[in-house]
Order: C-alpha cells, then sequence, then structure tokens
C-alpha cells in the first residue's frame, strides 16, 4: 500500500479500515486503488472491506454505545470542539488530499473543509442543548416527562462529490446527540473519510464510537448492516433510485432512514433581476465542483424580457473559467468524476441539441482521454428536453425561457424532485411569493449558495427525508421518551 506524494501525507497517511479506534487490515487482506481523476491513474491504495468486517464494524460500535451515550452533552461537546480544532489546524492537508482523490479546485477544497468541520463546531454546541420538558397531567399526583434519547448505532453512507462535508454533516449529529457511527464513504473518496477519522482519535473520540469501512462492496456491506438489529438509523447522501432501495431494505428492521437524494434545482431569473449579480450567482451555483453537487442548478429559467442579456453575460462569465488540475493554483474547473459522469453530460447536450437547443459555447471534453469537460452553455432549451428532466450532474447551463411567473412555477415544479431553488428578483413581493409556491425543500432568494451549518440542508418529493445541519438536524438521531411518574 504505497503512494507518490508522500509530502502529502506526513500528517494524514491513513489507508486500512478505522475499527474500535484501531487501523485494521480487512479480513481477507483485500486492497482497491485510489484514482486521481485529473490524472485518472492511481496514487494510493485502501482496505477494500467485505461483510465480516462490517459485523466487526457493529459490534465496535454496539459496544462503545453504552459508554458514550453516558456522557454528558457538555463532555460530547468539549471533544467534538477537539475535533473541530484538528480539523481547521490540518485544514490544507485534508484539503489537498481531497482534491487528489476528488479533483475538485483546491480552493473549493479548502473551502469545504471548512464548511465540513462548521457542522463538528456546530453539533458541539447543540449537544449541550438535548432537552426534555413536563407536561401537565389529566390527573393531580402525576407528572408526565418527556426526554431525547440517542436512537443508537447509525450508519452513514456517504457519496464522493463532498467527502468531508457529507461525512461530517451526518456524524456531528449523531456523535452530539450519543449515538456511535459506522461510515461506508464512497469507493471514489475514502482518503478523506479516514483522515477525519485519525484526527478523531487525536481528538480524544473513544473507539468505537466513530467507525469507517472502505469497500468496493457497497451493497454488502450495507446489506448486513440494515439487517443487524443493533443498526438503528441510516442516513444516505446519493441518487433516488439507491435511496429508494434503501429505504424499502429498512422496513424489514423498521431503522430510522434519512435521505438527501437527487435534485433538478430551477435557477429562475425575473425581468427585474440584477443580472450581474444573477450572473455571479449562476457560477457558483452551477459551476463549483464542475456541476457536481446535489443543489447546483440544473435549468436556468429566464425572462424573455432578459433573456438575450443574460445568457449573453453568462457566456462571457463561463468562458472565463479554467480548467485543469486542482492542485494547479489557476484553476478553477476541476474534471468529472468518471468516464460514466461524461456520457452522461455528453447524452444530454446532443439530445438538447437534436432537439433545437443552441451550442452558445463549449460542449465537448477537453481530449479524449480525460473526464475534463468544457463548461457549457445551452440556450433555447424546451421542457421535454432530458436536461430539462433529469439531473445532469455536470457543468452544463441550459437556459430555458419564459414569459410570466405561472410559466415559471409551472416549470420549475414540473419535475418528481425537489431538493433546492433559485430565485433573482428586486420586488420582495415576487420572491415570496415565488418561495411560497416552489415545490422545493430550499429556496435561495438573491444568492446562488444555500449551505451552511445553521440552516436545515434538505428536500421534498422524491429529494428526500429529514433534515441535516441546523437544530433540526440533531432530531434525526434522539427518541422521545414519555415517563409517568405517579404517586406524587
Amino acid at each position: 500500500m504505497s503512494h507518490t506524494h508522500p509530502t502529502l501525507y506526513d500528517q494524514l497517511p491513513q489507508n486500512r479500515a478505522f475499527i474500535n479506534g484501531q487501523w485494521v487490515e480487512p479480513c481477507k487482506k483485500r486492497a482497491f486503488s485510489v484514482y486521481n481523476p485529473a490524472t485518472a491513474e492511481p496514487f494510493m491504495s485502501v482496505a477494500d472491506c467485505g461483510a465480516e468486517d462490517a459485523l466487526l464494524a457493529i459490534e465496535s460500535a454496539s459496544g462503545a454505545l453504552r459508554e458514550w451515550r453516558a456522557k454528558t452533552g457538555k463532555e460530547r461537546s468539549i471533544l467534538l470542539r477537539q475535533w473541530f480544532n484538528l480539523i481547521m489546524e490540518n485544514q490544507q492537508s485534508l484539503a489537498q488530499l481531497l482534491t487528489l482523490e476528488q479533483g475538485k479546485p483546491l480552493a473549493e477544497a479548502l473551502g469545504e473543509v471548512a464548511y465540513g468541520a462548521s457542522f463538528i463546531e456546530w453539533f458541539s454546541e447543540e449537544a449541550k442543548r438535548v432537552d426534555g420538558e413536563l407536561l401537565a397531567s389529566p390527573k393531580s399526583g402525576q407528572k408526565i416527562m418527556v426526554s431525547r434519547q440517542p436512537v443508537g448505532v447509525c450508519l452513514a453512507v456517504t457519496p464522493w462529490n463532498f467527502p468531508v462535508a457529507m461525512i461530517t454533516r451526518k456524524v456531528a449529529p449523531a456523535l452530539a446527540a450519543g449515538c456511535t457511527v459506522i461510515v461506508k464513504p464512497a469507493e471514489e473518496t475514502p482518503l478523506s473519510a479516514l483522515a477525519l477519522a485519525q484526527l478523531s482519535k487525536q481528538a480524544g473520540i473513544p473507539g468505537g464510537v466513530l467507525n469507517i469501512v472502505t469497500t468496493t462492496r457497497p451493497n454488502a456491506i450495507v446489506a448486513v448492516m440494515q439487517k443487524h438489529p443493533a443498526v438503528r438509523k441510516i442516513s444516505f447522501t446519493g441518487s433516488t433510485e439507491t435511496g429508494k432501495h434503501l429505504m424499502r431494505q429498512a422496513s424489514e428492521n423498521l431503522q430510522r432512514i434519512s435521505l438527501e437524494l437527487g435534485g433538478n434545482a430551477p435557477f429562475i431569473v425575473l425581468a427585474d433581476a440584477d443580472l450581474d449579480a444573477a450572473v455571479a450567482g449562476a457560477m457558483a451555483s452551477k459551476f463549483r465542483n464542475s456541476g457536481q453537487t446535489c443543489v447546483c442548478t440544473n435549468r436556468f429559467l429566464v425572462h424573455k424580457a432578459v433573456y438575450q442579456e443574460f445568457s449573453t453575460k453568462l457566456v462571457a462569465a463561463v468562458k472565463k473559467l479554467k480548467m485543469g488540475d486542482g492542485l494547479a493554483a489557476e484553476t478553477t474547473q476541476g474534471p468529472l468524476i468518471n468516464e460514466a459522469a461524461v456520457n452522461k453530460v455528453e447524452e444530454h447536450i446532443v439530445d438538447a441539441i437534436t432537439q433545437g437547443a443552441k451550442l452558445l459555447c463549449g460542449g465537448q471534453r477537453r481530449d479524449e482521454a480525460s473526464t475534463f469537460f468544457q463548461p457549457t452553455v445551452l440556450g433555447q432549451v424546451s421542457r421535454n428536453m432530458l436536461i430539462n428532466q433529469e439531473e445532469t450532474f455536470g457543468p452544463v447551463a441550459a437556459l430555458i425561457p419564459f414569459n410570466s411567473e405561472d410559466e415559471a412555477i409551472d416549470i420549475a415544479n414540473d419535475t418528481p424532485y425537489g431538493l433546492a431553488a433559485y430565485v433573482y428578483t428586486k420586488d420582495l413581493a415576487a420572491a415570496m411569493r415565488m418561495s411560497d409556491q416552489l415545490e422545493s425543500g430550499m429556496v435561495a432568494i438573491n444568492d446562488g449558495i444555500l449551505s451552511n451549518e445553521v440552516s436545515p440542508f434538505g428536500g421534498i418529493k422524491q429529494s428526500g427525508l429529514g433534515r441535516e445541519g441546523s437544530k433540526y438536524g440533531i432530531e434525526e438521531y434522539l427518541d422521545l421518551k414519555y415517563t409517568l411518574i405517579s404517586g406524587l
């Protein structure tokens, strides 16, 4: 298990599974390679765990649960805060590691590490605020006490597009609540998860409280965990299809489940919008992580009165983006994660142009041998095109003209998904009308970035169940208990 960039790994070198506070080889001694998507070359190998290792992780998390849940909220808070501090002290190393395995520009990776750490900081504070209440009893001589208790052992299944933040957003509230956690990170990006675990150990979080199981056999690993009676909660971020499968499996043991699934975000530009601000917001929302974010805009709905001006300004901004290796200072666009991602982008573009869309810029791979894809703008997109109906998950901005607010709402809501939506307007009344009518769990008015640790992140319809972040996020990991006290 060697690697070729030793200077980046001086502080964060682990490549084995993390179970019960120890770095362990998988039972069957298998390993798999992690590839740098910018070069398509392997740069490190990682433990490839199987069902036996999953059972060890469950045993570890179960064994640690009693002691961890018995700690006071303040005790857990102190340990989480120490973990947060260590992450921020190692921000540069974590960001380099993240860029190497995921591909995003280093500046974005640095931002993700800070964003991811913010959830640990937030939930370290929320750990002290898990409380209950006394309810008035209908009978004299009684007290009705309502308390909150940790759900138990939790499984977090996380994606490759935000390999730090998608872990911390799940693990931090679980640990703050008094749960123990097993993380199954994406096989494309396991190293960030292992680095986080290493820092959690340095922070003093006890063995077994956080476990990382890396694998190329996710279905086998997750099936073992979903069938095990000790695992009481699963939190998943990924595709709607996989989320539905996990929900069906969760019904067998009535596991609690949180799902953050696919999106098809509309970005609505009304006739009175500040177009320069809208273009800046569009660039942040669409081209961050090369369009590989669950809340990135998929469809730009632009009022006909400003359509031409907006499209001209957007194309000019897109042409300034620079593709390249994420570790290069000038890079603003990294590669797509793999060949399948490129194929989907190409399919959407070909389908749109075949049906009459206009290619305004981009539209091609950088070269045949890589997964770099030119940032692209399509004009005159219509509702029947694939790019309006499916999540592209790539650097393609699809512009759809509209005539009225009602038409924009109708187009925006004509999707099974409801995660994020964006609206640009100077009219507060119009903004509130749009927010009220958009079928979406999150709406940003005059901003292209809506994610932060204090806000409830999540969707409606087929975009998922539950919320992450905010004061509401910890509720996903707590059970309500009612205790009746009589004879008073």
